[in-house]
């Protein structure tokens, strides 16, 4: 069994499918991963999941690996053990998950905005203009910048879990560029696919930074470190953060707003 812990996760599950379903039984979505070459005892760490469900998930994979013997089970290594599934952020990483809830905000109304689209109509290009300018100043400039240049220095980029993230911002950059280019030509459908697929895009990405990302990160970065970042993030925040926020906040809220101006008329 060591031996497989020490195997890319991609070739485990295409050898044996059944133990991508286990995974999955623990929201460890490693099936759909584009990048795919963790190693096992990288995605138990990476995860933290408590000693009981390591040893859960050990065993049933050790039953699809090896079905007629029973292998000792070895223990992942790694530096801490979360004891609550309760997540605690330190100040830096809290910084970006504040930041992921106005661009959920966003993301949410996209599904009511490309349900009533008039590509035509004046009001909606300045909300999809807008919309491009919130992903581009915010979420990309501002909010990722802060994770590409400063956040992810700290660790090996070339670590799966940190070329996974890199991968989807790339991904999201396409999407609102072809987003952009359909806008310009009134191209409704274009709009709607690739302003859908970076809210899909987006959703999972958020969560995975959330949930799996930012934690595992905190669990390695020294008081030292974490005060640095804290340091860092805080003279991006004064230097353009402010104003930027303020200006995509006022715009999220605009759009929230306009959305919900013709239910209230309607109850009234």
């Amino acid at each position: 069994m060591e031996s497989y812990l020490n195997t890319p996760i991609k070739e485990i599950i295409s050898k044996f499918p059944k133990v991508g379903e286990i995974l999955e039984a623990y929201e460890i979505g490693c099936v759909p991963c584009a990048v795919g070459s963790c190693l096992l005892k990288d995605i138990i760490q990476v995860h933290n999941l408590s000693e009981e469900e390591e040893k859960e998930v050990m065993v049933r994979i050790a039953k699809v690996v090896y079905p007629d013997r029973v292998i000792p089970i070895p223990k992942v290594q790694r530096k801490a053990r979360i004891r609550s599934k309760e997540i605690k952020y330190s100040p830096p990483t809290k910084k970006l998950v504040d930041e992921h809830v106005l661009i959920k905000r966003w993301i949410a109304l996209i599904p009511q905005l490309l349900e009533r689209l008039d590509v035509d109509s004046p009001e909606d290009r300045e909300i999809l203009f807008n919309g491009i300018d919130f992903i581009r100043s915010y979420a990309d400039k501002f909010h990722h910048a802060k994770e590409e240049d400063i956040l992810f220095k700290y660790f090996d980029e070339s670590l799966d879990i940190v070329k996974a993230m890199l991968e989807d911002h790339t991904k999201g950059r396409g999407h609102v560029k072809a987003l952009a280019e359909a806008l310009d030509k009134r191209d409704r459908k274009g709009i709607i696919e690739h302003l859908n697929a970076y809210r899909e895009l987006l959703t999972e990405h958020i969560k995975k930074e959330d949930e799996i990302l930012y934690p595992w990160m905190d669990r390695n970065l020294s008081v030292t470190q974490v005060g640095e970042l804290f340091s860092k993030f805080s003279e991006v925040d004064e230097v353009s953060g402010n104003g930027i926020t303020e200006r995509c906040r006022t715009f999220v809220i605009e759009v929230e707003e306009k959305l919900e101006k013709p239910k209230k008329e309607v109850r009234s």
